[in-house]
């Protein structure tokens, strides 16, 4: 480096040996502070403080956010363990239905209050099942479709009416508030 370059470094040669100021150009964004120099302590205190307060609201906006993230995957955690409550505690007395229809086929004499009651306990399972949004799906003698339907196996059809549409169920299909949540598995007619 020259030893005028080392004297005033905001002052260059230029290549053809004209010296030229970097600094010249005061209108230039972020340039008015490189000609006057901070000399005025008060004013350099009143920086630090205005740092140091933004620092401060930095981390506590980091801290809030990290809060809100961490309860967040808190409620989240809490939702998933327990999203399934309400219909589980309706269940229940169906449930206990089953066991005392269970006490009642061990010393049953007549076969028919057996039916009557068991019967009783599946009707009480589908309507606590049909009050939360479960929907059986029909699907026998409806044209196959492969969004609704899984196809076991292909039979021939017993009438030309039936070619393409599905003949048996070995499985019921479901839909809970519309949304397919089980695929029918069907026997189709070709």
């Amino acid at each position: 480096m020259q030893e005028n370059e080392m004297n005033h470094p905001e002052q260059q040669t230029a290549e053809n040996g004209e010296d030229y100021n970097i600094n010249a150009d005061e209108n230039a964004a972020g340039s008015t502070h490189l000609n006057q120099p901070v000399t005025d302590g008060d004013e350099l205190e009143k920086l630090q403080a205005e740092l140091q307060e933004q620092k401060d609201k930095y981390l506590r906006l980091y801290a809030d956010f990290d809060n809100f993230r961490r309860r967040s995957a808190k409620e989240r955690m809490d939702l998933i363990q327990t999203a399934g409550k309400d219909v589980i505690a309706s269940l229940l007395d169906a449930v206990d239905d089953c066991d005392r229809a269970e006490k009642q086929l061990q010393s049953a004499e007549n076969i028919n209050t057996v039916k009557e009651g068991i019967l009783l306990v599946f009707n009480k399972l589908r309507n606590t099942l049909q009050s939360k949004g479960l929907k059986p799906m029909e699907s026998i003698g409806a044209d196959f479709d492969v969004e609704k339907h899984e196809a076991i196996t292909e039979i021939p059809a017993p009438t030309d009416e039936m070619k393409g549409k599905v003949i048996d169920e070995v499985q019921k299909g479901y839909y809970l508030n519309d949304k397919i949540i089980r695929f029918a598995k069907v026997v189709v007619g070709k």
